[in-house]
């Protein structure tokens, strides 16, 4: 089964290492990559909470990893620029985190992932360091997402660490990416190129229309944890549904959309919702655990 932890809660200081400690990563002694959502400068629930990303860290660090990179790369504007505006070198120096702007990674930082099986036309680039031997921890938020991609939680996520350009060329890859009629498919076929250990979604907040930048604006007060991406992604998809949302996340079998359908295909994550058991983290977090695990078998 794949595991989703819930946790009702306002308090991300003390929810989140509960939630960490309930999924279990093993990452002591690893060299541990953490991916966050900074796409924009916008505040939470566009970027990533800055309570979030201190708790999230502070948690990893405390489990002596080898080391603790956050790799960014920002879609709209300046990553440096946006991780200034966001307090992430103010909340991660102290830390001793290393902070990798990944618009400013050489090429030879870069790996190549073959197109072969994909949608992809040449196929594309992520960072060596996150394909590397260790750990990989990631934070999503709880968003629609206007721009072709229905939703962005943690699969959609990863194209933030997709090489936009390739330093040396010219080539646009998030220009195919947007202008692709299988976008959502691309965006689940990175994710079959790279692990994760533990997926964190801060849905103390939400949009369930616009976005990813602004939306209207939902308060579930939910923190999810878990290691598999289409699950906790197929988990917030019913969260989303269960204040009504857009067309095009209401509508069809969660299993049936793109992004968690094609993710499924290729082993990203479980293959079928009868296959993701929602654990309540207390009892106030049943009646949540229940009506996400009633809206994920809808249609089914």
């Amino acid at each position: 089964m794949a595991e989703v932890f819930v946790l009702k809660t306002t308090d991300r200081t003390g929810g989140i290492p509960l939630v960490f400690e309930s999924v279990g990563p093993d990452i002591s002694g690893k060299a541990v990559v953490l991916k966050a959502n900074y796409n924009s400068a916008d505040p939470y629930p566009a970027s990533t909470h800055p309570d979030t990303l201190q708790t999230l860290a502070n948690e990893i660090i405390n489990r002596n990893p080898e080391s603790l990179s956050l790799l960014e790369r920002s879609g709209m504007g300046s990553t440096r620029r946006v991780l200034e505006r966001c307090r992430v070198y103010e909340n991660l120096a102290p830390l001793r985190v290393d902070i990798v702007v990944l618009d400013e990674l050489p090429s030879s930082g870069w790996s190549h992932i073959s197109r072969e099986g994909t949608h992809w036309r040449t196929g594309f680039f992520l960072p060596e360091q996150l394909l590397s031997p260790g750990a990989v921890v990631q934070t999503c938020c709880l968003k629609t997402h206007r721009f072709g991609g229905h939703f962005t939680l943690s699969l959609k996520n990863s194209v933030g660490l997709v090489a936009k350009t390739l330093p040396g060329s010219d080539y646009d890859y998030m220009c195919e990416l947007h202008s692709s009629p299988f976008q959502r498919q691309m965006i689940a076929e990175i994710n079959r190129a790279y692990p994760v250990d533990v997926v964190v979604m801060d849905a103390l907040e939400g949009f369930v229309s616009g976005g990813p930048e602004d939306g209207k604006r939902i308060a579930p007060g939910l923190l999810l944890g878990s290691r598999d991406r289409v699950a906790i992604d197929a988990a917030g998809v019913a969260l989303l549904r269960s204040y009504g949302s857009t067309p095009e996340v209401m509508n069809g079998r969660i299993f049936s959309l793109d992004q968690i359908a094609r993710a499924a295909e290729l082993g990203v994550g479980c293959a079928d919702p009868r296959e993701i058991e929602l654990i309540p983290l207390t009892d106030e977090s049943r009646q949540d655990a229940d009506r996400i695990a009633k809206i994920l078998m809808e249609g089914e």
